[in-house]
């Protein structure tokens, strides 16, 4: 049956192009580019036909078009213009689109549009406070990418680097130290209200050098040591970092308050860009004053950073710098060997990482207005951890679909997956009833994300979706081949 239908509709497309004097002979006689061209025009076409009839025609039509297009099409990668290759780029160009577009849909209050369906098990689509966290996440899985991706090194303390961003935004964008009165560019800052309030973009990028120079402190003696011996000093420092944010209030017994202790340092400025770009350009001059456009703005603001952090990813890995990081990933010995120096090439890979992950924990201490010990645990190293294993380690589009898809679920996807099984299988479940009580799968959520990992490593041990390298490592080996045929 599905064989007729198919038959059906080629013969009903041949006849269309018959119709325009162009069958089936002259079509396979036209240039490969003219031919892509056409089927690219046409399955734009078509979607945005779809898109139409679905009666959700909006701005994003054209991404949506992209995405069936991309889909579809086959071949798509080796669309030419000029000469240059241009089909590697549909990919990202509809990712990015539809990420642009996304808030047109979803409101900032967490309502959905109509527009957007349901998802199946998952339920409604991401609320934009979730995008914001998604989009953070993003950057520190990048920046421990840099570690754990391209140099192999195994890192167990990247919360650390977290928590040094954190409070640097706390110490330089709020009023923590109150005996001070230094004013640089701040937004919506109280007149009279003591401290350090330089402006946030300012203290991002302090906070992302900062957290370097921190990297390089702790990996200078620690990229000495190999393997488990590296792991567990990173995991030592890792634990360190969190502990003198919890007790800093009374830093080393002096009675300097550093840190605020468990409270945390809070509110910590807004991020804007003043009235005076608000008149001439239209930015934002405050984000708070926006309303339920403010989660917008946030979001809009980290997707720029994920994608400075994505160029800067993409430029290194393909560097002197990027190919000798993965040189000392496959062969430490043999790297050192052919004139790599291991020690200036690993810091380089943990001050790196470090940076990206300094401006990430800015940054959402500015976007959760402040700056708090426990949110620094052990757990969160090994949550991004499992975002880089699970996408896809050394791949950059992999990583980004692990964090993705592994803060969705910690923020919104394991409430709405138990929320979906106890309508269905729960207490008076519409299907059947399976447990007597409320089942709470969020509780549980280090145990799912355990198995999910494990699945991966047992059935794709190089993530889903692994780089090129990687995948021919485990599908092909690394041994060596023979230099003399052992038989003759």
């Amino acid at each position: 049956m599905l064989g007729d239908m198919f038959a059906a509709v080629s013969s009903g497309w041949w006849r269309l192009l018959g119709g325009f004097g162009l069958d089936r002979a002259r079509w396979q006689r036209l240039p490969r580019t003219s031919r892509r061209a056409v089927k690219a025009i046409a399955w734009i076409g078509i979607g945005l036909l779809l898109v139409g009839f679905l009666g959700v025609w909006k701005p994003s039509a054209l991404a949506i078009a992209a995405v069936v297009f991309v889909l579809v099409v086959p071949r798509y990668d080796r669309i030419t213009v000029r000469g240059r290759r241009i089909g590697r780029f549909v990919v990202p160009s509809a990712v990015l689109a539809l990420a642009i577009l996304y808030p047109i849909y979803a409101s900032s209050n967490g309502g959905v549009n109509p527009g957007l369906p349901q998802l199946p098990i998952f339920g409604t689509f991401p609320q934009m406070s979730t995008m914001v966290g998604m989009a953070v996440f993003v950057m520190m899985a990048l920046g421990l990418n840099f570690v754990v991706g391209y140099a192999g090194l195994l890192d167990l303390g990247y919360v650390a680097f977290y928590a040094m961003g954190s409070y640097t935004a706390g110490w330089f964008a709020s009023s923590q130290f109150s005996h001070q009165d230094v004013f640089f560019g701040a937004i919506g800052v109280t007149p009279g209200l003591t401290g350090f309030h330089f402006s946030i973009w300012l203290v991002l990028l302090m906070a992302g050098i900062a957290t370097a120079i921190i990297g390089v402190i702790i990996g200078l003696p620690t990229l000495r040591l190999r393997g488990d011996y590296l792991a567990i000093v990173t995991l030592g420092f890792g634990e360190i970092m969190p502990q003198i944010a919890r007790n800093g209030d009374n830093f080393f017994g002096t009675g300097f308050n550093l840190t605020n202790g468990t409270g945390g340092i809070t509110p910590i400025d807004p991020p804007g860009f003043g009235n005076w770009l608000h008149q001439h350009l239209g930015l934002p001059a405050n984000y708070l004053t926006l309303g339920t456009n403010s989660d917008r703005a946030f979001f809009w603001t980290a997707l720029i950073l994920v994608l400075l952090t994505v160029f800067v990813s993409a430029r290194l890995r393909d560097s002197r710098l990027g190919r000798a990081w993965i040189a000392i990933r496959e062969d430490e010995i043999a790297a050192s060997a052919m004139g790599i120096p291991l020690m200036r090439t690993k810091t380089w890979a943990y001050a790196t990482g470090a940076f990206f992950g300094g401006v990430a924990g800015a940054y959402y201490a500015a976007y959760n207005s402040g700056a708090f010990p426990d949110q620094f645990f052990f757990n969160i190293s090994v949550f991004i951890l499992c975002m880089v294993i699970l996408g896809g380690m050394g791949n950059i589009w992999g990583v980004i679909f692990g964090a993705c898809f592994l803060e969705y679920l910690d923020l919104e996807g394991l409430n709405n997956v138990g929320a979906w099984l106890n309508g269905h299988f729960g207490p008076g479940g519409s299907v059947f009833e399976l447990w007597h009580k409320t089942l709470d799968v969020p509780l549980y959520e280090f145990g799912i994300y355990g198995v999910i990992i494990v699945v991966v490593m047992l059935f794709r041990p190089q993530g889903l979706i692994p780089s090129s390298r990687r995948a021919a490592e485990f599908e092909e080996g690394v041994h060596d081949q023979p230099l003399y045929d052992a038989a003759t």
